[in-house]
């Protein structure tokens, strides 16, 4: 889904993407350098490599290609560590330490990984939803009727 939606994006000007349109993180630009950042922020957590961030709404990257580079790069960073992951890691308590709450949180690793992936796609929809507001469109983001899913009988 992020390919799809960089896809999306590279054809907007950057002035377009940019726009403070009164999201959460501001613009297009904004929220993908948000989901980023945080997808960075959680696999640093989960790897042990520290990735310092000084604020949730940081900016990573400026240009759009980078941006761009590095979200494919951290794509397949996490679906290394997906592949990686055994059940009884998943079982495992985790400790981490929350930016925005600032104290130390323990859940299982399952929880935070549910979290993780939930969190994309809590920005991504406010990404289609900015998409959409700038006249631009995203095509099918609903999971069941992603093209190529369905089992052919």
């Amino acid at each position: 889904m992020n390919e799809r939606l960089y896809e999306v994006c590279d054809s907007i000007p950057d002035a377009i993407r940019k726009e403070d349109r009164g999201a959460f993180f501001g613009s297009i630009h904004g929220t993908l350098n948000h989901i980023l950042l945080a997808d960075k922020l959680w696999l640093g957590r989960f790897k042990h490599q520290l990735f310092e961030v000084h604020s949730l709404n940081q900016e990573l990257y400026a240009d759009f290609k980078s941006l761009h580079q590095e979200r494919q790069k951290t794509d397949q960073e996490i679906q290394a560590w997906v592949d990686s992951l055994t059940d009884e890691q998943l079982a495992a308590p985790f400790r981490f330490t929350s930016i925005a709450k600032a104290r130390e949180f323990v859940f299982p690793l399952w929880h935070i990984a549910a979290h993780f992936f939930n969190h994309q796609t809590h920005h991504r929809g406010q990404l289609t939803t900015l998409l959409t507001q700038s006249g631009y469109d995203p095509g099918v983001t609903d999971l069941l009727l992603l093209p190529g899913t369905e089992i052919e009988e």
